[in-house]
């Protein structure tokens, strides 16, 4: 029978359980478990994922819930129907930051930079995310220890194509996977990556036909499941290790720069006339 610390320590206080935290965030997250594995799914009423402000405050406090739980031993992230997830910039970011109340971008700012330490830090599980179509912000998934895509999933960051530095993280991904030669070309390109090209320069693992994408991540996190409990744990503090570095040494000092960048721009990011000038349009 595995050890419960409620049947041996007296005053022992549980985290929330699996039914209270996936109710809880049920409008942003679809959450089931199965024999310790935990799948994730993103949703806009149970359609791909629009990206929001609240969504966008709500993943750190998702990360820090899944890695609470003891019961999650495997972490499976998703999306829904043919898209990781959409986005609106222009209307997500209707005037100038410089406009914004202070408070406001401090919070703007402690969302984007919590979210990238709690997924770094908080989750000690196995992590293996399944890239179901295009889509912005894929930085937790490529920080995942497996990452799978659908053919026609892409992996581009857009700040600079819109106006801003890239600082939330996406490039720090990107550029710790493909190597910073390549990366800065593609920042200051504005250019997608591909799922096929994103295979050759590791930043996935495998491509995968989007139908078949959740069935291997089941059987993955199945065979991961049949190791012990202690090598699950320690192996992916060792294969995430490069991830909390990275957090710890660089990604402060990208997310500083871009908040001040936008503040100090005191233009509305994104300029409409950017926002008709790149094949990333697709991507929104």
């Amino acid at each position: 029978m595995a050890f419960h610390p409620a049947d041996h320590w007296e005053g022992y206080l549980a985290p929330p359980d699996f039914e209270e935290y996936s109710a809880r965030y049920a409008d942003f997250f679809r959450m089931r478990r199965e024999d310790g594995i935990i799948e994730v799914r993103l949703h806009t009423d149970d359609g791909p994922y629009a990206h929001t402000h609240a969504a966008h405050n709500v993943w750190t406090r998702v990360w820090q819930e899944i890695g609470n739980d003891p019961e999650n031993q495997v972490l499976i992230i998703t999306g829904t129907g043919d898209r990781w997830m959409t986005g609106n910039p222009k209307g997500l970011n209707p005037k100038p930051a410089s406009d914004l109340d202070p408070d406001h971008i401090y919070q703007r700012m402690t969302d984007g930079w919590k979210l990238i330490e709690s997924f770094a830090n908080n989750i000690d599980i196995p992590t293996i995310a399944a890239v179901n179509g295009p889509g912005v912000h894929t930085e937790f998934a490529m920080m995942s220890d497996v990452t799978l895509a659908a053919p026609d999933a892409d992996f581009m960051d857009p700040h600079f194509w819109l106006g801003s530095p890239p600082g939330d993280g996406q490039y720090m991904a990107l550029q710790a996977l493909m190597g910073p030669k390549r990366a800065a070309y593609y920042i200051y390109a504005a250019k997608s990556i591909p799922a096929d090209k994103a295979l050759e320069w590791g930043i996935v693992s495998d491509v995968l036909p989007r139908e078949q994408l959740l069935d291997r991540s089941w059987e993955l996190a199945r065979f991961i499941m049949k190791r012990p409990r202690y090598t699950r744990w320690a192996t992916h503090n060792i294969v995430s290790r490069h991830w909390k570095k990275s957090v710890a040494e660089d990604f402060g000092f990208h997310m500083a720069h871009q908040m001040l960048a936008n503040v100090a721009s005191k233009s509305r990011v994104p300029d409409p006339e950017l926002l008709a000038d790149s094949e990333a349009r697709k991507l929104f």
